[in-house]
């Protein structure tokens, strides 16, 4: 029984992870081209 919950816990988390990985490359991405489209006006 703990094994199943176990891995239970662990396929739920592992999206998250995932996404949440997404989420920081994507903030990331905007403010990388914030400050490039900040240069490229200046």
């Amino acid at each position: 029984m703990p094994a199943e919950t176990t891995n239970a816990v662990t396929e739920y988390r592992e999206p998250a992870v995932e996404s949440e990985r997404g989420a920081v490359v994507a903030v990331l991405l905007m403010v990388i081209l914030g400050v490039a489209g900040i240069f490229a006006v200046s």
